[in-house]
């Protein structure tokens, strides 16, 4: 495989590191529990802990509400981390949930997936201002081999009433997965993901999106890894299981955390 856009990088990532999200989420209570302090250099520790620990894993995905509540100096200990991970060689995935219209989507692409400090190789979006408000999201991404992972069916239970409301004799959830199989080419992995929750009891068919499916929710939140083979319809391969908690709760020793990663990381193996 030539590698190229983000959907052809994952695709061999997960074949040689294992299909495994490991998210870094800075929660005020887990700086307090590693005993680093709930200021900016306690977040700054936190990231470098979580570099060190997550090196040569597939992707790492910084829950970016967590540095914004620092203002610009938690913006830059994010910019740092995002640098820092992809000087390692780790994909980095922005759970950033951008969504906008116009010329305002336009600058939140040009922040997560066009040239600035910020950008990642992917990011996470949201359509329920309609798919179509994404496309100044999906064109920069594409025109900068980047990934989009635009939410469908999340497990929280305020997003039914909207994920599973009947859009013409399918979900709004459907349509949102439908939406993206159509930006991704046959014949090679397509760069356009969606999310879908872990412990989700009917999630919507991804069996032809031809891109990858990110899967929060495992481990602490209830997501049984031997569970998820085939959610949705998915293809070996194609899901991305997102784990947070259920290894950070490990730090902050450096070895603890890797050794929580890497048992996840067996524990999701099969998908690969």
């Amino acid at each position: 495989m030539t590698v190229g856009g983000f959907g052809e990088r994952l695709a061999v990532a997960i074949a040689q590191r294992g299909p495994l999200c490991l998210g870094i989420d800075p929660h005020p209570e887990l700086l307090r529990s590693w005993g680093l302090g709930t200021g900016a250099d306690g977040l700054a520790r936190f990231s470098d802990i979580c570099v060190s620990a997550f090196d040569g894993f597939a992707v790492v995905k910084p829950q970016v509400a967590f540095f914004e509540a620092y203002g610009s100096a938690g913006y830059a200990v994010l910019e740092r981390t995002i640098a820092a991970l992809r000087e390692a060689g780790v994909l980095v995935l922005a759970d950033a949930k951008r969504g906008d219209i116009g010329s305002t989507m336009a600058a939140y692409a040009a922040a997560w997936a066009g040239d600035s400090p910020l950008a990642a190789d992917a990011v996470t979006a949201s359509p329920y201002l309609g798919f179509g408000s994404l496309q100044p999201l999906l064109d920069t991404a594409r025109d900068h081999d980047r990934g989009v992972f635009v939410l469908a069916a999340t497990s929280n239970p305020e997003g039914a009433s909207v994920q599973r409301a009947d859009a013409g004799g399918r979900t709004v959830a459907q349509s949102i997965v439908d939406a993206a199989a159509a930006l991704n080419p046959a014949g090679s992995p397509g760069s356009v993901g969606v999310v879908v929750g872990a412990t989700l009891a009917d999630p919507p068919d991804v069996s032809a999106l031809n891109g990858p499916v990110l899967v929060p929710g495992v481990g602490a939140q209830g997501g049984r890894p031997d569970a998820l083979a085939g959610l949705g319809g998915a293809h070996q391969g194609q899901l991305l299981p997102a784990v947070s908690r259920e290894v950070l709760r490990s730090g902050p020793d450096v070895s603890a955390i890797r050794d929580a990663a890497e048992r996840m990381r067996s524990a999701v193996a099969h998908l690969a």
